[in-house]
């Protein structure tokens, strides 16, 4: 039978460590000392102070707790001595019938993964929809994590260990995460869709106006229109959008959304979970009859990854007229005009500027995003803050030097063009580093016809620089290119140096950023506030009316624009908890 909260705050505290018992696998000493942490007002806090309970031991203790989980399909297994719990996980996930080669394959996994970590791979097999892995997901994640670097893996086992804990402490208590199981579904269903050359290998990659984009357009249409959306109409530009009206037919309208489409073997949620979010938000609400004070916009932006045309933020771009018609003479890789695309799609360039929102009309721009990075992941907090969208600059530049024969040129008459952009990486890592929260990156390097004997002559390279402030940005940016003019000084060197991009940083405004700290306060979570490293279509809508975003953690170290981009119902759901908190609470407001 399902234990409450109430009991479990209530009972005294030997019975209450005995009704967690075998959360955490022959170690019942994270939740005995959680439990000082009572009364718990949510399930998540609960989780949280088993998560703060771990993180506080002692590396041995870490370790040992490792150490205390069986090894997949091993010798517990075999032998069936496996505990309850990990017996019906090893179990559902298949592992208890894998044929003799998939078994040797685990065994020679097992000890290779022994021999260089000295603690068993630990792996939530149930997975992030809690439903199970199969045996083929299993084995990859097996593979990956065999190469990692040891502190690194045993964060990861850990993390693994607090997904198992979080699964069977549902079981305990009997919860679902119904809704945030919708929206893993609706991803699941919308990443069937993908661009020709990419389906055949598995990829996911849908760009703007191919055939794919425009099935997930009209996927994403019908399931608004199961939500209860009131309208639901595809723009002139491609975006879905959706509308729940307010309970007056004069009222404004709070927005939200997030874009559709993908970069090139790309993941399921980067955009898309700031779609779906809303729209479970939109189901709950027509399911209760219920009406706001205000109506509800939510958007399904048709691009802003800038993959098939060098058109970023086109769908939240037009929202605010910032539609550039040059854009339509652009052509794809196979020669076809943005203009003969959106014909083929049915869509009129004339009737964009229509589309253009009256700011007068809106509340404001909220924004529920992955945080396609490691940060909530590493601290195992489910939900993030963010207090600023990073303000960019970009550069491509050429330094020359002269080219010379590698073994005949002494190191001190060398003009070395490539060590001098090495030079410059190391400096910008180092620069970007004092600020904290600044970031700095040379993704391109490349020396020209290079050969293995030759001092290079020249060496093309490119600067992403980033901060939360435009300030820091441009201090930031000053130094670095300082910094490249005095080491070619020094180095008898000459360099070109073209900015192809700068964007502002799009600070939160306060009250919204603040209307989401009450929401994720409301469930037990704790506030982290964070700066967003990557551009967003808040960063558009921010030009013309107040916007905040709300981070929720990714899996897998919390990598994006991969296919193991990632994350949990149980995270998706409070998401969606903490969205219906913020209408609620503004729907207060406004009455």
């Amino acid at each position: 039978m399902a234990i409450t909260l109430q009991q479990l705050n209530a009972a005294p505290h030997a019975e209450a460590a005995s009704l967690l018992g075998g959360l955490y696998e022959h170690t019942p000493w994270i939740s005995d000392k959680a439990l000082a942490a009572r009364p718990f007002a949510s399930l998540a806090q609960l989780k949280h102070a088993m998560v703060r309970t771990l993180a506080a031991a002692d590396h041995a203790a870490q370790v040992a707790l490792v150490c205390a989980h069986p090894e997949l399909a091993g010798k517990a297994m075999e032998a069936g001595s496996l505990t309850a719990e990990s017996t019906t996980e090893q179990r559902a996930a298949g592992l208890t019938q894998c044929t003799p080669a998939e078994l040797e394959h685990i065994r020679e996994l097992n000890a290779a993964y022994l021999a260089k970590f000295g603690f068993p791979f630990v792996l939530a097999v149930r997975g992030p929809r809690g439903t199970g892995l199969s045996k083929q997901v299993i084995l990859a994640t097996y593979e990956r994590r065999v190469l990692n670097h040891p502190d690194f893996e045993l964060a990861e086992a850990l993390r693994n260990i607090h997904r198992i804990a979080e699964i069977r402490l549902n079981d305990l208590f009997g919860y679902t995460p119904d809704v945030g199981n919708v929206v893993w579904d609706w991803q699941e269903a919308l990443s069937v869709f993908t661009d020709p050359g990419y389906a055949e290998l598995g990829q996911l990659t849908v760009t703007y106006l191919t055939d794919a984009h425009r099935a997930c357009a009209a996927q994403i249409a019908g399931d608004m229109r199961a939500c209860g959306f009131d309208e639901v109409n595809i723009d002139a530009v491609g975006n879905v959008v959706g509308r729940y009206f307010g309970a007056t037919p004069d009222a404004r309208y709070l927005i939200t959304g997030s874009h559709y489409d993908t970069v090139r073997n790309g993941g399921k949620y980067d955009g898309r979970l700031g779609i779906f979010v809303p729209m479970a938000c939109v189901r709950e609400l027509a399911r209760q009859s219920k009406r706001l004070p205000f109506g509800f916009e939510v958007v399904g932006f048709a691009e802003e990854e800038g993959q098939r045309y060098k058109a970023t933020f086109l769908g939240s771009g037009a929202l605010i007229g910032h539609f550039n018609p040059a854009w339509l003479d652009q052509q794809d890789a196979d020669g076809i005009t943005m203009r003969a695309a959106m014909a083929h799609a049915g869509l009129k360039p004339e009737d964009i500027p229509a589309i253009q929102r009256d700011p007068a009309r809106y509340l404001g721009f909220v924004e529920v995003h992955i945080e396609q990075g490691p940060v909530l992941n590493e601290l195992d907090l489910p939900l993030g803050i963010v207090t600023s969208i990073n303000g960019s600059v970009r550069y491509v530049g050429e330094v020359f030097g002269m080219a010379s024969h590698a073994g005949t040129t002494p190191m001190d008459r060398r003009r070395d063009a490539a060590t001098a952009v090495a030079e410059l990486a190391l400096y910008v890592e180092r620069r970007a580093a004092v600020d904290g929260d600044s970031v700095g990156t040379m993704g391109m390097l490349q020396v020209p016809n290079g050969s293995i004997n030759v001092v290079p002559g020249n060496c093309r390279f490119s600067l992403d620089l980033r901060a939360p402030v435009d300030a820091q940005r441009d201090a930031l940016a000053d130094d670095a290119v300082a910094e490249l003019k005095a080491i070619c000084e020094r180095r008898g060197l000459r360099f070109t140096l073209e900015e192809t991009m700068r964007a502002s940083a799009a600070p939160s405004a306060p009250a919204w950023q603040q209307r989401w700290e009450r929401a994720v306060a409301s469930l037990g979570v704790p506030l982290y506030r964070m700066p967003s490293g990557a551009g967003h279509d808040a960063m558009k809508l921010h030009e013309v009316m107040p916007q905040a975003m709300l981070f929720v953690r990714g899996q897998n170290s919390g990598i994006s624009h991969n296919p193991l981009e990632s994350t949990t119902s149980d995270d998706m759901q409070l998401a969606v908890d903490a969205f219906l908190f913020l209408l609620n609470d503004l729907a207060a407001d406004a009455g």
